[in-house]
C-alpha cells in the first residue's frame, strides 16, 4: 500500500538471460515492493507491502506446464493475482549469453521436459531448444494477460521503461523518480561495458566476458554456420515477438 493507493503483487516471467534478474531489481527501487529472486513460493514471507518475484522455483517432484518455473494456479494463490510481466530479449542474443549455464548439467531453470535427449546435441542449439520452449510453449499460457517487456526497450530507455512499468502497477512516475534507488537502476542499465553498468547480482555468475554490448552482439559471438544451426528453432517463436532474424 503505497498511500492510500493499493498496489499489486507482481511476477516476472521469462527465459533466464534475458534481463529478468535487471528488470525485477528494478521493484527494489520502486517504493512499497519487496522483491526476491527465484524463491520458492512456499517460502515467500508474509508482508504488509508488495511483492515482486522473479522466475519462481518449483518444488521437487512438481511438473508444471511445459516452458514454465511454476504452476500458474499455484502463482495465483501465492501472490493473489498478481501482474505478470514477461521479459523476452532477441534469440540470438539470448543464445549467447545462455551458454554458461545450459553448458552446466542445464542449469538454467525451467528446463524443457525434452532436455535429457537434447544433451548430446551442441551447445547452442541446447541454448536455442531452451529459449524457444520458454517463449513458445510457456508464452502461450500467459499471453492473453501478461505485459511483455522487450530486453532491447529497456536498455534503449531505461527511463521510459521504469516509467512504463510504475503506471502499470498503479504508481504514479513522477511521485516514484524522486526515489534515488530509482535513479540508480536506470543508471546502471547500460549497453556497453563502462564503469556505469552494474550487472545484475544473480546473472554474474553465467557472464562471458567475451562482448562489449548487449543489444546484438550475437553478431560478434556467432558464425553464420552457427546462426544457420539455430534458426528453425527458433524462427516461429521470435515471430510471435517481432524479432527479425538474419539470412544467412
Amino acid at each position: 500500500m503505497l498511500g492510500n493507493v493499493a498496489i499489486p503483487n507482481v511476477a516476472i516471467l521469462g527465459c533466464g538471460r534475458s534481463g529478468t534478474s535487471i528488470f525485477g531489481e528494478l521493484f527494489e527501487a520502486l517504493p512499497g515492493y519487496r522483491y526476491f529472486s527465484e524463491p520458492y513460493l512456499a517460502d515467500l514471507p508474509a508482508t504488509d507491502g508488495a511483492i515482486a518475484v522473479k522466475v519462481p522455483r518449483t518444488p521437487d517432484g512438481a511438473t508444471p506446464p511445459v516452458g514454465m518455473s511454476v504452476d500458474l494456479d499455484d502463482l495465483d494463490v501465492a501472490l493473489d493475482h498478481p501482474v505478470v510481466f514477461w521479459q523476452v530479449r532477441h534469440p540470438l542474443d539470448a543464445i549467447c549469453s545462455l551458454r554458461i549455464g545450459i553448458g552446466q548439467e542445464w542449469a538454467h531453470h525451467p528446463r524443457p521436459p525434452d532436455w535429457e535427449q537434447w544433451i548430446d546435441r551442441p551447445l547452442l542449439e541446447r541454448c536455442a531448444h531452451h529459449w524457444a520452449t520458454i517463449n513458445a510453449d510457456g508464452w502461450s499460457l500467459v499471453s492473453g494477460t501478461a505485459i511483455v517487456n522487450r530486453f532491447e526497450d529497456m536498455i534503449r530507455d531505461p527511463r521510459a521503461c521504469a516509467a512504463s512499468t510504475l503506471r502499470r502497477v498503479g504508481l504514479d512516475p513522477a511521485e516514484a523518480e524522486r526515489s534515488p534507488d530509482l535513479d540508480a537502476w536506470i543508471d546502471r542499465v547500460q549497453d556497453t561495458n563502462n564503469d556505469r553498468f552494474v550487472e545484475a547480482i544473480t546473472s554474474r555468475r553465467h557472464s562471458r566476458p567475451d562482448h562489449d554490448r548487449r543489444v546484438g552482439r550475437w553478431r560478434d559471438d556467432l558464425t553464420d554456420a552457427e546462426v544457420t544451426s539455430v534458426l528453425p528453432l527458433v524462427s516461429a517463436a521470435a515471430a510471435t515477438f517481432g524479432y527479425e532474424l538474419p539470412e544467412v
